[in-house]
């Protein structure tokens, strides 16, 4: 993705890094450049603001799971070999397939595929 602006730092890096600029694992020097880029650049930072409701919404859906034990090790694992195969030019094909299960907690809220997308969108 590129908004077409020149930045000194390119859309494409900073989406790629939005993650670890999320759960606060970047050095201060590389937020600072995310920071600056998400004030030039609109596209990035309505981006930022989706991926940022996404995992509010995951964290209070999903908050009182236990995550298995292996999961972080699959991640990085598969984390790791797409860059690889990105570095080695080859195509990169990614299949993800995901299930978010939304629990009204609020009385008479209903609960459902739609209640997950209107709280992802902010609405």
């Amino acid at each position: 993705m590129s908004c077409g602006d020149p930045h000194d730092t390119e859309c494409g890096e900073v989406l790629d890094h939005l993650y670890e600029f999320l759960d606060n694992e970047m050095a201060e020097g590389d937020c600072a450049k995310l920071r600056v880029h998400f004030e030039e650049c609109s596209p990035c930072l309505k981006q930022y603001g989706l991926e940022q409701a996404i995992k509010a919404l995951i964290k209070r859906s999903c908050g009182c799971d236990d995550t298995p034990a292996d999961l972080r090790g699959k991640v990085l694992a598969r984390i790791d070999s797409i860059r690889a195969g990105q570095r080695s030019g080859e195509a990169v094909v990614v299949a993800v397939e995901t299930t978010i299960e939304v629990h009204a907690e609020a009385a008479g809220e209903p609960a459902g595929p739609g209640r997950a997308a209107e709280a992802a969108a902010g609405t």
